[in-house]
């Protein structure tokens, strides 16, 4: 963060520094409890000058919310090679460094910011879950998703969304689990799911084929095994037999 340090900047240059500086306070506090003086302070200039570029802190958090939809939604991108289980654990941990990175912010951000959030920030947040959800069909190479597959994809994001939000109040679970396990619920929402409608089925049969056995998929197979011993085949729907 730059502090005390006065120098002429462009105008460019000067939107870019407050956007920056903006960014680290509302990583650290919530944008509601963080000032337009203190954002002045941080950057080394004067509170009129911070208005001379931004209206006020709802606009200068907009814009700097925009940085971090589009930091964000980047998380999510991963390139289309290998087993799916193992591109979303990586998408997984890009995410929470990005929830780590900017810590109490985090909330505030999918809240969409000060006093409860702006229909600009609302979009924006929406714009990341949309890109999310695009990503994550992509992966499953479904070009017209159906409406079980949407609603697998959709609730997931957004479980992701508040799993984050939770663990960031104690950390009280392990990261590298946490990130696992998200993965291992998608598996289980989808095949729940695809228990329910022929075409999911066919989607997830496809997907878990390619997965490995010690691979993230494979590992979550292993720890139900344990939850469900061998039941008699007489006690078994026909469709399991």
């Amino acid at each position: 963060m730059t502090t005390g340090e006065r120098r002429r900047m462009g105008v460019d240059e000067r939107r870019q520094q407050l956007l920056g500086v903006a960014l680290e306070l509302f990583s650290h506090r919530s944008p509601d409890d963080v000032s337009i003086d203190e954002i002045a302070a941080a950057a080394g200039i004067s509170r009129p000058l911070v208005y001379h570029y931004f209206p006020g802190k709802q606009s200068l958090y907009e814009a700097a919310l925009a940085r971090a939809a589009d930091e964000l939604a980047g998380r999510f991108l991963e390139p289309h090679e290998g087993p799916l289980g193992g591109r979303l654990l990586r998408v997984m941990g890009r995410f929470f460094d990005f929830v780590e990175e900017h810590g109490p912010g985090f909330a505030a951000l999918l809240r969409g910011g000060p006093a409860g959030g702006s229909s600009t920030a609302n979009a924006l947040i929406d714009g990341v879950r949309q890109a999310a959800y695009e990503q994550i069909v992509a992966h499953l190479g479904v070009e017209t998703p159906p409406a079980r597959l949407e609603l697998v994809v959709r609730s997931w994001v957004s479980l992701a969304e508040s799993t984050a939000q939770l663990w960031l109040d104690g950390k009280r679970i392990a990261r590298a689990e946490l990130e696992l396990q998200l993965v291992h619920d998608f598996a289980a929402l989808a095949a729940v799911s695809a228990a329910y409608d022929q075409e999911m089925a066919g989607i997830m049969l496809r997907v878990f084929a390619q997965e490995p056995p010690d691979g993230p998929f494979g590992e979550l197979l292993a720890r139900l095994s344990v939850l469900a011993p061998a039941a008699p085949a007489q006690r078994l729907p026909q469709s399991f037999r």
